[in-house]
């Protein structure tokens, strides 16, 4: 990873802390120079203090470190994205999020929501856009988008099947092997969904837009 961000007349630049499961932002922070080469050689965030005027790892006395997945700068290099594995509560508080209200571990705990990690299904969109572009050799991807919507719309039909099997397997008798076929099986469903979609040159965010229209939103 190469950053070269433009810091402030302080020396320092803005660092926005995201979960690299979920998109969820974690926290905001400050980085100089010293902090910025700390996090890239050791892969555990490291920040400036403000308070102590000095260079220090998040989770450097209660254990809940930063793990560091990939950094970036925004569109006019005065601020960083970092994306993270934290291992345990990021806020002192004891919370996940600096940004939970009044003890909430999620946006909408409230109401009993917790994250599904939807946010990485844009990686995988992005590796079979990325397929459907370069066309790489061997690419089982490519096989599926070159044998048309008849091709792929036959996968997606016959892992809806799989996918229902799996739940009757499920309903007849619960077991942590067919709860794992369940999801494996629904997991085929959904990639062959999104090569249909590449292949008819559809983006999912019109399959969201649709979905949000429904809600109402």
């Amino acid at each position: 990873m190469r950053v070269d961000p433009k810091y402030d007349a302080g020396g320092l630049v803005p660092a926005i802390v995201q979960d690299a499961a979920d998109g969820r932002v974690l926290m905001l922070a400050w980085m100089d120079e010293e902090a910025l080469t700390a996090t890239l050689a050791t892969g555990e965030v490291h920040f400036h203090s403000r308070s102590r005027a000095t260079l220090w790892k998040k989770g450097e006395t209660s254990g809940n470190v930063l793990r560091l997945v990939s950094i970036a700068e925004d569109c006019d290099r005065d601020a960083l994205l970092v994306t993270v594995d934290p291992v345990g509560p990021t806020c002192h508080r004891g919370t996940r999020s600096c940004f939970d209200v009044d003890g909430a571990t999620e946006a909408g705990a409230a109401a009993g929501r917790t994250s599904q990690g939807f946010d990485w299904l844009e990686s995988l969109w992005a590796t079979i856009a990325d397929r459907a572009a370069t066309r790489p050799a061997g690419s089982y991807t490519v096989e599926l988008i070159d044998g048309g919507v008849d091709r792929v719309g036959r996968k997606v039909t016959e892992e809806a099947t799989e996918v229902l099997l799996a739940a009757k397997d499920d309903a007849a008798g619960s077991s942590a092997d067919r709860r794992a076929a369940l999801a494996a099986e629904s997991a085929d469903l959904v990639y062959h969904l999104l090569v249909l979609l590449v292949e008819r040159d559809l983006p999912p965010s019109d399959l969201i837009a649709e979905l949000r229209r429904r809600h109402g939103e």
